[in-house]
């Protein structure tokens, strides 16, 4: 079933686009490939540098708090690189997992190494969500207008159902193996306290999370210009910090799929036409595979696994005294 799990998401992704069409026909569509211009292009990848460089940086926090080397310049290049492989792979997750096992390897140390990955990534849904909590708080009307017109129908109890039954299935396989578990989670929590949740780590990741959803809610806005709308930047803002947590579900193949049914609907329910939702989110999709274009010159050129050795920082215990960084 794991196996499947990738193609699985990839099928629901394209059932939710070809029920969007569908409904609201194509042209939805080819208006947010017309949109695309010149400009649009330089913008998407001046905001692809900014967010990936700062989520960079959390990585390097993360991982430098966990007693990892890593330089600031190998993390941009393997970040564009998981973007890029997130992209363009069925998994969505593909270059997140090829990173953090790579720079597990290179430091020496492949449980801290992808511990680090899925801090930094964890973080960063948090923070975002903690952001949408308060904009549902501070919109209430729009809440209750996309609670109005989120009616659940048959695929969307299917694919629930389908994704309960996964949960299921890996807690009794987990449920096997429980002193493996108890043990990785042991580890973990160590791990989450000084890469992590330390007053030295905590405000930077923070900071740069918030940074990061601000340079992709810039990007929505700026995909909603380009498609055409006419909504003020106080309408565009809540909706684009909703379809970023739309985004996160794993149900989406590159953010394709959910992002689209969700802008459609929520411009909707704002009063902005569902077809200009779906352009919008059209010509955000464009723009963030733009953005990560870059990847392709890290793929072609390579890069010597010694840069992970640059620096060996020295790590902080709970009562910040200084703990050997471990070699790699």
């Amino acid at each position: 079933m794991a196996r499947l799990w990738p193609w699985l998401r990839a099928l629901a992704a394209v059932g939710i686009l070809v029920t969007l069409a569908r409904h609201l026909g194509t042209d939805a569509f080819l208006d947010g490939l017309r949109a695309i211009n010149s400009w649009s292009i330089l913008a998407a990848l001046g905001i692809g540098l900014l967010t990936t460089v700062l989520s960079a940086w959390r990585w390097c926090v993360v991982a430098r708090g966990l007693g990892l080397p890593l330089t600031l310049r190998s993390a941009v290049s393997d970040y564009y690189r998981g973007l890029l492989l997130n992209s363009v792979l069925p998994a969505g997750v593909l270059g997140d997992v090829h990173r953090a096992v790579n720079h597990g390897r290179q430091s020496g140390d492949l449980g801290r190494g992808v511990r680090a990955v899925v801090f930094e990534r964890f973080a960063g849904q948090v923070v975002l969500m903690a952001i949408g909590v308060a904009v549902l708080v501070t919109q209430p009307r729009l809440f209750a207008a996309l609670v109005a017109d989120f009616t659940p129908g048959a695929a969307a109890v299917i694919t629930a159902a389908a994704v309960l039954a996964l949960a299921v299935g890996a807690a009794v396989v987990l449920a096997g193996r429980r002193t493996a578990v108890r043990g990785g989670l042991r580890a973990t929590w160590v791990d989450a306290r000084s890469g992590l949740l330390s007053r030295h780590t905590l405000p930077k990741v923070v900071l740069s999370s918030a940074a990061t959803a601000a340079g992709h809610v810039a990007m929505f806005v700026i995909a909603a210009r380009v498609a055409g709308s006419s909504a003020s930047i106080a309408q565009l803002v809540p909706l684009a910090v909703l379809a970023l947590l739309v985004m996160a579900l794993p149900l989406n193949v590159g953010g394709w799929g959910p992002r689209e049914a969700f802008v459609a609907v929520a411009f909707g329910a704002a009063g902005l036409g569902a077809a200009q939702g779906v352009t919008t989110a059209v010509v955000y999709g464009v723009l963030a595979m733009i953005a990560g274009l870059p990847g392709i010159l890290v793929l072609l050129r390579g890069r010597s696994p010694v840069e992970h050795r640059e620096v060996l920082p020295e790590r902080l215990d709970q009562g910040g005294q200084q703990v050997p960084a471990l070699a790699g």
